[in-house]
This record gives C-alpha cells, sequence and structure tokens, in this order.
C-alpha cells in the first residue's frame, strides 16, 4: 500500500520501521516541528523524523495540520490509507476522508478504555491488571472510531509507564502490519466502540506528579511507576524537589501509627526509608534531588540526612 505516516515521539518509530520491512510504500511521514531542547537550546529532530530521514522518506512538519496550506501538501502525496500513531494533533474531516481506506490510528489501549493522550501511564497508575494497543478507524472524535482489531498486554505488578510504553511499541509495530492487508481486501470491519464503557486518559502534566502524603501508600505507589520516565513522581526535602523513582507498599517492621503526619519518615535502614502516607508506609528505595543524578537510597544516605521524624513534601521556598 502506499502510505503517509504520522507520528512523533519514539512510540512511533517501531510501528514506522515495521511498515517499511514489510514492504509498503511510505510516501510520506508527518511529525511535528523541530524543538529546542537542553540548556544549549539546540534544535532537536523528533525520532520519527530521524527515522525517516534514515529511509530516504520525505518529511513535512506542518505546525497546524489543519491549515489550508498543510491540506494542500498532503494531498499532493496520493495515498491508499494515512496511517497515525502518537501525532500529536487533531486531524479535520477533510484530511480524515484524503485516503481511499481513510487514516487508522494505533492507539495505546484496549479501547473504549482510555481514550485520549495519555492511556499508557493512566493504566498503571489507576491499577489496571492489562493494556494493549487497538487500531482503530478515524473520525472527527477523539478516538471514537471503529476498531478493527486489538491485542491485550497484562500489566506487570512492577511495571511501570516506561516499561509498558516500549511493551505496546512492538505490539502497535506488530499488529499494524497484520491490518493492513487485511483492511486493503476488506477481510477487516470496524466494529463499533460501546461508548458506554468508555474512560478518559488526559495528557501528562508535570504538576500530576507531586505526591498527596495523605493518599494511600498502594495510590503513591501506582503514582510513581505510572510517571516512570515522565514527568515523574515527587515531594519536597529540605525544600528542594525530591524525585522518587522506586518503592514500595509495605508492612514490615515498625507500624504506622494513629498519630504519624502524612509524609513523615518513620524508618530509616541503610537500603531505604518508610514514609508514612494516608494510609500504609510507602518503602523508598531510589531517589533523585535537585540537581543531582538519580541514585540508590544507599548513596543517598551518605551524602543527606534523613532520620525518623523527617517530614517531606512541604512546599519548595
Amino acid at each position: 500500500m502506499k502510505i503517509v505516516y504520522m507520528g512523533t515521539p519514539d512510540f512511533a518509530v517501531a510501528p514506522l520501521e515495521a511498515i517499511i520491512k514489510a514492504g509498503h510504500e511510505v510516501v510520506l511521514v508527518v511529525t511535528q516541528p523541530d524543538k529546542q531542547k537542553g540548556r544549549g537550546k539546540e534544535m532537536q529532530m523528533t525520532p520519527v523524523k530521524e527515522c525517516a530521514l534514515r529511509h530516504g522518506i520525505p518529511v513535512f512538519q506542518p505546525v497546524k495540520i489543519k491549515e489550508a496550506s498543510a491540506v494542500e501538501e498532503l494531498a499532493g502525496y496520493p495515498a491508499d490509507i494515512f496511517v497515525v500513531a502518537a501525532f500529536g494533533q487533531l486531524l479535520s474531516e477533510e484530511i480524515l476522508s484524503m485516503p481511499k481506506f481513510g487514516c487508522v490510528n494505533i492507539h495505546a489501549s484496549l479501547l473504549p478504555a482510555y481514550r485520549g493522550a495519555a492511556p499508557i501511564q493512566w493504566a498503571v497508575i489507576n491499577g489496571e491488571r492489562e493494556s494493549g494497543v487497538t487500531i482503530m478507524q478515524m473520525e472527527k472524535g477523539l478516538d471514537t472510531g471503529g476498531m478493527y482489531c486489538k491485542k491485550s498486554v497484562p500489566i506487570d505488578k512492577k511495571e511501570t509507564g516506561e516499561s509498558l510504553h516500549d511493551k505496546l511499541m512492538a505490539v502497535g509495530a506488530e499488529l499494524i502490519v497484520k491490518a493492513l492487508p487485511k483492511i486493503e481486501s476488506g477481510e477487516l470491519k470496524p466494529e463499533k466502540q460501546d461508548d458506554s464503557l468508555t474512560c478518559y486518559a488526559p495528557r501528562l502534566s508535570k504538576s500530576m506528579g507531586l505526591i498527596e502524603w495523605e493518599k494511600d501508600a498502594e495510590v503513591i505507589e501506582r503514582l510513581i511507576r505510572g510517571l516512570n520516565s515522565w514527568p515523574s513522581a515527587y515531594t519536597y526535602y529540605r525544600g528542594k524537589t525530591l524525585k522518587i523513582w522506586e518503592a514500595d507498599v509495605t508492612d514490615n517492621g515498625r507500624e504506622k501509627e494513629a498519630d504519624d503526619i502524612p509524609g513523615t519518615v518513620i524508618k530509616v535502614e541503610k537500603d531505604f526509608f518508610d514514609i508514612a502516607a494516608g494510609k500504609g508506609i510507602l518503602r523508598v528505595y531510589c531517589v533523585q534531588l535537585e540537581g543531582k543524578k538519580r541514585m540508590s537510597v544507599k548513596d543517598f544516605l551518605l551524602g543527606y540526612e534523613v532520620k525518623p521524624g523527617l517530614v517531606l513534601g512541604e512546599a519548595k521556598q
């Protein structure tokens, strides 16, 4: 098939590579504009652009895909189908109706659950037991189109947003390559979603990583895993941001007492420290202090004092 491929982050690279390897002709790659990154403010290409250039595929980077000039540009690349994976912009009805077989999206959830921008992370944060990938026909609504096929993936007990991302990226690549010839032949027909079963996965923000110690330790532990590696969960240690990268819920050793203020360190050992939550205790193993590298609690304790009674989470001064 002749394909226009739209995607931006790492999640979209593996499917693009798989489509090329399967012998389809990718006539154009559409991705977000380059952005400044780092202290040097150097312009950085998107991962999908880098992949496209390696394969000698033309790249188009519209600021707004719905603008007339962008629509006109797309119309100049005749394609049987548009394949979209984490592109980052909504498509107009004019664009959706351009190719013969319409536009299909590689969505990282088992639709109709977790429509929206961050289905991978929210599945972990909410304690789901499985996630997956759905190949869906795109329409005007947000992830509301008919479903061609899907594949489930179990969520492990210590799954992080990053590890689930990598699993679903591979599944997305596998599924789209299987689906394309069946869509072309008419073997696959889109199945309508049951809107009553949907839930929304809103875009992530740095502010949602602030740990609210009044919540259950289990809820906090899932937040830490779900926001790993971005935007990460954090608290405050003596006025500085302290990211928490690895933790467990524990009931071993000293029990949380009724008068423990949430956020209070209640036990310190050489490899971990325990923090009282609203319900339960969080045992922390890996942290990162503002301006420092990620490190084990064992290494952190060599340079910073943490004693029972210390209260974490006070607002940064």
